[in-house]
């Protein structure tokens, strides 16, 4: 099929490297890396591997450069193939691809695959046509890499699989953390933390541009990128963008205090059902992340919730698009979240005469952006503005 030949262009070209768009384009970065995540992915057959996170992330780019690594290895370039699937229209046009995939690999006499299926999560039940093809043997001897922009129907989809993952693993894909970002810079987290005027400008940085590859090298267009991206996930949910724009700009007022999905509702004259969906679908694409109320050891996850953006890019652009300015508190609040979310997996927060603004992995962690006004347990640690840049780097992200 040319749509497959057109993707896979390292069947014909010797140098594809220097044409493929996307490497062209990392190689022009000014800042880039490469991704440490690509060393979670198994490539032992049979392997059945997982990757998720947000769009402008650079997925497709790390793909391209361990599809370079595996042929620069001795990999047989007509061994990989590389499938692109978010102009696919149909579970029909899927199975149609996959089977040329099989078609092929036996033409040329393939022993092991490596196959990339990229943005899978575009075609709906896409899972069952591959699954069908899993139990009938096509790929008993392969390295299948999965790939989506969006917990929907990607992070749930390692369930329609039990006893067929082989060696393969989950690998979530999310914009680089402030420890990742000293390093892609070139430098040590060791000479920085020493120095304190130059970790003062990468915090600073880091707090403008956040950790998306586009945004740290500068591209005009990184924040209509992101933009766009979340649109493209709002329509494909068959969601109302205009819609989360108003969610947006409630919420981010009310940022970093707690709120209800009702207080949203009511200022918005929608109904908190609307509220919810529409922030549990923000949540899914990795913009936002949830912290529930704890008391006790007991999660309530009925009461208010501390709702902060999983990038300050991400907040400081959906907050332009929305037509309101976010605190600085609420920005450098959720980055603390965000790098106990990566941590631990979870995050809480506490409040009663005093507030403790993340709990996580045993840690209370109470973010002020001026002087504390009142005295707090010895069991919570008070970061001043400065103070949050060593705690980042202490979590060894």
């Amino acid at each position: 099929m040319e749509l497959v030949e057109r993707s896979n262009p390292w069947w014909f070209l010797p140098n594809w490297t220097d044409e493929d768009r996307t490497l062209v384009m990392w190689n022009g970065q000014k800042v880039r890396w490469m991704p440490s995540w690509l060393d979670s992915l198994s490539t032992q057959p049979y392997s059945l591997n997982f990757v998720y996170g947000p769009r402008q992330t650079g997925k497709t780019t790390g793909i391209k450069l361990l599809i370079k690594r595996l042929t620069e290895k001795g990999v047989a370039p007509q061994s990989v193939f590389y499938l692109d699937l978010d102009m696919v229209a149909s579970l029909r046009e899927f199975r149609d691809l996959m089977e040329y995939v099989v078609r092929q690999k036996r033409k040329q006499a393939v022993k092991t695959a490596y196959v990339f299926l990229d943005e899978v999560a575009s075609v709906r039940e896409w899972w069952k046509v591959f699954r069908f093809l899993v139990d009938r043997g096509d790929f008993m001897n392969d390295v299948v890499t999965v790939l989506g922009s969006s917990t929907l129907g990607l992070v749930k989809a390692p369930e329609m699989f039990p006893g067929r993952r082989g060696f393969g693993k989950n690998v979530e894909v999310l914009p680089v953390s402030f420890p990742e970002l000293i390093r892609v810079n070139g430098l040590s987290v060791e000479e920085v933390v020493y120095r304190a005027e130059l970790l003062h400008e990468l915090w600073n940085r880091y707090l403008e541009l956040g950790g998306f590859p586009k945004s740290l090298n500068g591209h005009p267009d990184a924040g209509q990128a992101l933009v766009q991206s979340v649109v493209g996930e709002v329509y494909r949910a068959g969601k109302n963008p205009a819609v989360v724009q108003d969610i947006l700009g409630s919420v981010i007022t009310k940022m970093p205090s707690a709120m209800s999905y009702s207080s949203v509702a009511q200022e918005l004259g929608i109904s908190h059902t609307t509220v919810r969906e529409y922030l549990e679908l923000l949540s899914d694409t990795f913009i936002i992340g949830l912290a529930h109320f704890i008391a006790g050891g007991r999660k309530m996850p009925r009461k208010e919730k501390k709702i902060f953006f999983r990038d300050p890019f991400s907040l400081r652009t959906l907050a332009s698009w929305a037509g309101v300015k976010p605190l600085e508190s609420a920005l450098v609040e959720g980055v603390v979240q965000e790098h106990l979310l990566r941590k631990f997996g979870e995050v809480y927060y506490f409040r009663n005469e005093f507030e403790v603004d993340v709990i996580a992995g045993g840690l209370k962690v109470e973010v002020k952006t001026g002087k504390p006004h009142r005295r707090y347990p010895k069991d919570v640690e008070v970061l001043s503005d400065m103070d949050v840049p060593r705690f980042l780097i202490r979590l060894g992200l």
